[in-house]
């Protein structure tokens, strides 16, 4: 647009002054028009370029908001699940608090029980008695009331854990000793990430926990859960060489060997086929 102007600025100055040529006003009229036709490339490039930019600027937005609404629906879940724990757990809170009043209460008795020691003994004996069965049955009662608050806070914290975290606070506590507790960890994995690439594995050491505390019939149950769902992973074989191992514990030789004898023929090639033909003799 410059350049235009001073094209026609050039050829006013040339007209009125007399001093133009035909040829002159031939030059800057070819390159008024080129200056036009680079000027409308340049404005088709600039159309060009920004339409590109828009439609890519709009599928990176749609990609976006996909991801923010997946974002959204997971968030909803956490949030439902977390309405849910922490209305158990002050469920729970009320409970501990009427805890508190009938425990305040029992130490009134206890004055009552000083004022009535002037009354036979007889009297005394059976009013102690009897607060002593109370006070050993409210404190079970609290007991059981602070074991679920903090079972509802372990939960809690495991919905906020990624699936490899909550998996390994189940293997922790296994190698720990604590089979209950494993199973509590395993069990949420299980419900929090059922198609989870470790399932099989969570699965596995359930029934696994079970047969380290002598449980054969709820390890053998366990164990199925592995070879009926995941079949095709490698906690399989695993599965059914425990499996037998657990019913050989509980006298079914039977079964066992129907189980090994299963696992050689549908795994020959696993480490677990061949402890069961050199340990079990199976072939």
């Amino acid at each position: 647009m410059r350049y235009t102007r001073g094209a026609l600025g050039a050829l006013v100055l040339l007209t009125f002054f007399g001093c133009a040529s035909q040829s002159d006003l031939e030059s800057v009229r070819r390159d008024n028009d080129e200056i036009k036709n680079r000027l409308f490339t340049l404005d088709r490039g600039l159309n060009e370029v920004r339409g590109e930019v828009k439609e890519g600027v709009e599928k990176s937005l749609a990609g976006y908001r996909q991801s923010l609404e997946a974002l959204q629906a997971d968030m909803a879940g956490y949030q439902k699940e977390m309405a849910t724990i922490r209305k158990g757990g002050a469920d729970l809170q009320a409970t501990l608090e009427s805890a508190r009043v009938d425990m305040q209460l029992l130490t009134g008795k206890v004055d009552d029980v000083r004022i009535l020691a002037q009354k036979p003994a007889d009297d005394i004996a059976l009013l102690k008695e009897d607060l002593n069965k109370r006070l050993a049955a409210l404190e079970a009662r609290m007991a059981k009331l602070e074991k679920g608050i903090e079972e509802q806070q372990a939960k809690a914290q495991a919905a906020l854990k990624s699936p490899e975290q909550l998996y390994q606070q189940g293997q922790d506590a296994l190698k720990a000793g604590q089979g209950a507790k494993a199973r509590e960890f395993f069990a949420s994995f299980l419900v929090q990430h059922p198609k989870h690439n470790l399932a099989a594995n969570a699965q596995y050491w359930i029934g696994e926990s079970y047969y380290q505390e002598k449980n054969y019939e709820q390890a053998v149950l366990e164990f199925q859960e592995v070879i009926k769902n995941y079949p095709d992973k490698e906690k399989a074989p695993a599965a059914m060489l425990k499996q037998g191992m657990a019913f050989k514990e509980l006298g079914d030789n039977k079964s066992a060997a129907y189980i090994l004898k299963k696992l050689v023929d549908e795994h020959p090639k696993s480490e677990e086929a061949k402890i069961a033909r050199d340990k079990f003799k199976i072939k």
